[in-house]
Formats: C-alpha cells, structure tokens, sequence
C-alpha cells in the first residue's frame, strides 16, 4: 500500500469530519485509487478548443408548469398511515419546551 495514497485518504477523511477504523480505511483506500484514475482520463482528453462552462445549463429556461391547486388526497386518505394523530391531525412530538 502506498504510504502517501494512506495519508491523502487520512486527510481528505479529515476534511470531511469522517472517522475511518483502520480496517476500513484500508478497504476504502483501493476505492480511492479508482476514484483518482477514473478522473485522471479526463487528462487523457484533448480540451484545449472546449470553453468552459459556468452554468450547466447555459441559456435554457428553466421549464415550469402553471401553479394551480389541484386537490390530491382527501384528509382522511393523508392521515391513514400517520402513527400518531389528533382529528384532523398528525401528532409529533414537542420540538420545543414553552
């Protein structure tokens, strides 16, 4: 295993507040050398004349639909499954003390 590719994948865990045990580290490490070499095609290819993209998107309009109200489930259908309700509603617990 190659000491600089251990610590990279250390750091990178690090970085994104990831805690690995040592066996999963080392299982996680040839996933990571995939990872490098599947990006390193892109090195591979001839970009030079590709202008770069700010948007994915480019000029297209977002495409929407009108926003009417449709009713889609009766109360009764909503709170069918509900593992907790009050008449009319879905019973959750307290978030906040008063």
């Amino acid at each position: 295993m190659k000491k600089d590719l251990r610590d990279e994948v250390i750091q990178l865990a690090k970085l994104s507040k990831l805690r690995f045990s040592e066996e999963e580290l080392l299982n996680f490490i040839p996933e990571f050398e995939k990872i490098i070499s599947f990006s390193d095609k892109i090195n591979e290819l001839d970009l030079e004349a590709i202008e770069p993209l700010v948007y994915i998107h480019r000029e297209e309009e977002n495409k929407t639909r009108p926003d009417e109200i449709t009713s889609s489930m009766t109360r009764e259908e909503a709170l069918k499954n509900a593992p907790a309700k009050d008449s009319d509603y879905f019973r959750v617990p307290k978030v906040f003390d008063k």
